[in-house]
């Protein structure tokens, strides 16, 4: 299946097809075959033939994961490593030093290593928290049941893959099909790069979405697995969304460096949550009802259109130091705040522009971001950049302390940057030119099979100069590599509108608050509290911080009444403009201490207003590009 106009090709065809683009893959191909019978029980079996030499043979595990940006290979779960050669058992040995290696002696007259493993997924999945399938679905990210030769390119190793699914599933992926009967799947020959940037999804509840257009290319195809049958109810309105995303990114970039696309959706609670991007797929976890529930949809709505982006942002442009030649290099990660940053900002704005979201949401949305990093304490220490160049430490570190810490502020403070660029691009050209037209000179090109086009920060710089002229080295080392004491909001006040706070919940604090089970009193208080009462975190100079009060205490009791929201909300109303303190009966680590909390300002959530004599910026920024 190559596009909208040719569905179905005859399997020699398509093999012809698949050599013309990659013609330097060899017939010596690793035959990669994976049982996912298991898969329920979260263990997939695979059996690798591997072309061998006699002598000393080293193999490598995947270490450095594309998207994960860090040494995340699930070498801990990779388990029944058995190698063999002309039918006799082979003794192997992992390296000393480096886990992802391993070392074993190949007889003479041998040409074919015969190795079977076992991945364990119950705590994996790509790169995220929680298991890789249920009992109704799975995820197969590739990397975690592949060996290949030690000191090869990606590029240059070639992968002969097929699966077995659980009886009655079915499937998608980007990998081209050379043959399916039954419960076996067979893949063509692809190279280790397109194996690894080519997950697959398969499940018993299963749902295919076409989004391309009769008579378009290339073609677009949403697959979308879930633990139940009516999770799968996509409306018609969600669907012309998708559809017109997939117009506004034709829009945005002006090319489409991919032969078709597959967006991989997973709804279930049970497996790990995630969204990881390749180039001519996204493989994304929402919660089970993200299609039925409003306020679900609402939380997800910028997931898929982030991972979309990544195919042009990160994928085809790629930071020079995320560009490595095979996924034992490690990676720097110095311009993440453009890889992720940057598609944090256009995702967004694009599941606004293609009706996902509404205005109002989006900006609810930017006022939450913005009033977290305006409130981050570690900032003061910490750079944007080291948080980049931390990704491998910050990733998993939780959320005691973060606010002090820092997590992965690449993310939210990058899209307030890439606001700033784009509401200054507009002012400096009077509205003639955007961050549209950089997406389209640097993004854009010609459209065609997958390529890797790196970059550096000069020309990042260069690119938005040919744009519009500035000194944008200048504000970007700042906002990048200097600390400071707030946020970068000129986005917003240059966009026509500013950060106030009041007693209104915002939308999707609220919307989390209550799927979550938490309240948030990070802007009045100074911290977030679960059901049970335990304090996430504590802003590190708000009330509760000078109170004496810290992440994992955990409260009981408001004033002398047992504790829960409605109790703390009315005391935070009840303190403001008189000089009592709120009361707190806190217990940690099986003590118990009452604290004095001094706040008379009330509930503090976080909004945008519009600024009426200023040009409505950010207005413009959220109008669709196709009609």
């Amino acid at each position: 299946m190559r596009s909208a106009g040719v569905r179905w090709l005859c399997r020699s065809s398509v093999l012809s097809l698949f050599f013309l683009l990659a013609p330097s893959l060899t017939a010596q191909a690793i035959r990669l075959h994976v049982d996912l019978s298991d898969a329920p029980r979260n263990i997939y079996h695979a059996q690798l033939q591997i072309p061998a030499h006699a002598g000393e043979m080293s193999l490598v595990f995947p270490k450095w994961i594309p998207g994960n940006h860090r040494p995340s290979g699930p070498i801990g779960a990779l388990t029944g490593i058995q190698m063999e050669a002309g039918g006799h058992p082979l003794s192997w040995q992992r390296d000393a030093v480096e886990m992802y290696e391993f070392h074993v002696s190949v007889p003479a007259g041998v040409d074919t290593l015969n190795v079977s493993l076992d991945a364990l997924t119950s705590l994996d999945s790509a790169g995220a928290g929680g298991p890789a399938a249920s009992s109704n679905l799975l995820d197969l990210n590739w990397n975690a049941v592949v060996l290949y030769p030690k000191g090869a390119k990606s590029d240059d190793v070639s992968f002969t893959p097929s699966v077995t699914l659980p009886a009655g599933w079915k499937f998608g992926t980007a990998l081209p099909v050379a043959r399916s009967t039954g419960n076996e799947v067979e893949f063509v020959p692809v190279s280790l790069t397109t194996l690894v940037d080519s997950p697959m999804i398969a499940g018993v509840h299963y749902r295919k979405v076409e989004l391309t257009k009769p008579g378009e290319t290339p073609l677009h195809v949403m697959d979308v697995v879930a633990d139940a049958e009516p999770d799968l109810a996509m409306t018609s309105q969600d669907v012309l969304a998708y559809q017109k995303l997939v117009a506004e990114t034709g829009a945005l970039f002006g090319a489409r460096h991919y032969r078709q696309y597959h967006f991989l959706l997973t709804l279930s609670d049970q497996v790990g949550g995630h969204g990881l991007e390749h180039h001519e797929s996204n493989d994304s976890v929402a919660a089970e009802r993200t299609l039925l529930d409003p306020d679900l949809h609402m939380l997800y709505a910028g997931l898929v259109p982030h991972e979309f982006v990544h195919s042009w942002n990160g994928k085809y442009r790629r930071p020079s130091g995320l560009a490595t030649p095979n996924y034992q290099e490690p990676m720097i990660g110095d311009l993440l705040w453009v890889y992720e940053g940057l598609t944090e900002y256009l995702g967004n704005l694009l599941a606004a522009r293609s009706g996902l979201l509404t205005d109002e949401q989006y900006r609810e949305s930017l006022a939450g971001t913005a009033a977290s990093l305006d409130h981050r304490a570690g900032r003061k220490w910490r750079p944007l950049e080291d948080t980049a160049r931390s990704v491998q430490t910050l990733r998993m570190m939780g959320s005691p302390w973060q606010n002090w810490r820092r997590g992965l502020d690449y993310y939210p403070e990058g899209e307030l940057i890439w606001l700033e660029v784009d509401s200054i691009l507009r002012q400096q050209t009077h509205g003639q030119r955007s961050l549209n037209d950089f997406c389209r000179h640097f993004h854009g090109g010609e459209s065609g099979p997958p390529k890797v086009v790196s970059y550096t920060f000069d020309d990042v710089v260069r690119t938005l100069n040919e744009v519009a002229p500035y000194d944008w080295a200048k504000l970007l080392r700042e906002r990048v590599a200097a600390t400071s004491t707030h946020a970068p909001l000129g986005g917003i006040e240059r966009g026509g509108w500013k950060l106030v706070y009041n007693d209104k919940p915002n939308l999707f604090t609220q919307a989390e608050e209550k799927l979550a089970k938490f309240a948030d009193f990070s802007y009045s208080l100074g911290f977030m509290v679960g059901e049970d009462g335990k304090l996430d975190d504590v802003i590190v100079g708000s009330p509760a911080y000078q109170s004496g009060l810290g992440p994992g205490m955990k409260l009981v009791a408001v004033n002398g009444r047992k504790w829960s929201p409605p109790v703390l909300h009315a005391a935070l109303k009840a303190a403001q403009g008189s000089e009592q303190p709120i009361e707190l009966l806190v217990e940690n680590a099986q003590f118990f201490k009452t604290y004095s909390v001094v706040d008379h300002d009330g509930e503090k959530n976080p909004h945008l207003e519009r600024v009426p004599e200023q040009p409505d910026i950010l207005g413009d920024i959220l109008k669709p590009l196709t009609h």
